[in-house]
């Protein structure tokens, strides 16, 4: 399904700022992969998720997805085949616009979208079906302003037009993170149920480690932009928290103890 291979990424280039942030990494995602992506601060996981994106260029290697090349692919073109929803829930919707015309706009997503009216009567119902499982009550309110939602409802709808017209991948950055626990809860609930429902390829950036063992079938950890652990099936469903700890052990001894990412 994607394949990566000796991805690297450098920031500030030749410049005292120079950031190495992907060093070399090399990674198979079979299809249906619903995969946790693990690591300290400045490990490479949102970098990895835009350069596969398309939202940063890469320095050298290659990004297949289907066996097509899209190392050199525009953000805009990649977009056809991946979904994004990103830690702020603002990112993902036009806030001035309806909840309906949001919907509507990610609805004709990779589509041709001529001349015809913005929302259409058979999409109101499309619609009001897809926003009932939200259990949100949003499905009464089509005609509302996107910008009158709370934070939760908001990151909800983006998950819901993420996965609307079903795409090959779909990367979650952190999605819950600006969330109250509650509310996180709801949406980690309903991330779980569009992937297993449409078997979505997916990355999900998390710095909890509770969740990224509890979610996926896959986990993938990664230290100074490599990965360094890579467990699936059994292996992963045996693992715990202790087990993540060590791994930090071995590569970066005591000073990850007062790393953010281990705020579990």
């Amino acid at each position: 399904m994607i394949e990566i291979t000796d991805l690297v990424k450098t920031f500030h280039q030749g410049s005292v700022n120079e950031v190495l942030a992907l060093s070399g990494i090399s990674l198979q995602v079979r299809k249906g992969d619903f995969i946790t992506v693990i690591g300290s601060n400045g490990a490479g996981k949102s970098t990895l998720l835009n350069c596969l994106a398309g939202s940063y260029p890469i320095d050298s290697g290659h990004i297949l997805i289907e066996d097509q090349d899209v190392s050199r692919w525009p953000e805009y073109k990649r977009a056809t085949q991946i979904s994004r929803v990103f830690q702020d829930p603002l990112l993902g919707t036009c806030g001035p616009l309806s909840i309906e015309q949001n919907l509507a706009l990610a609805n004709r997503r990779g589509k041709y979208h001529g001349l015809k009216r913005g929302v259409q009567r058979s999409d109101r119902e499309l619609f009001r079906n897809q926003l009932s499982q939200l259990n949100l009550e949003l499905e009464s309110r089509l005609k509302d302003s996107v910008g009158l939602l709370s934070g939760g409802q908001r990151q909800a709808l983006t998950l819901l037009m993420a996965t609307l017209v079903k795409p090959k991948i779909l990367l979650l950055d952190e999605h819950t993170a600006a969330l109250d626990p509650k509310t996180a809860l709801q949406v980690l609930k309903l991330t779980q149920q569009l992937i297993d429902d449409q078997h979505l390829t997916t990355l999900m950036v998390t710095h909890n480690m509770r969740q990224a063992l509890q979610l996926g079938n896959r986990l993938i950890m990664l230290h100074a932009g490599r990965v360094i652990l890579d467990v699936s099936g059994e292996e992963k469903a045996a693992m715990t928290v202790e087990d993540l700890l060590e791994q930090f052990y071995k590569v970066r001894g005591e000073e990850f103890v007062s790393d953010r990412m281990l705020l579990v």
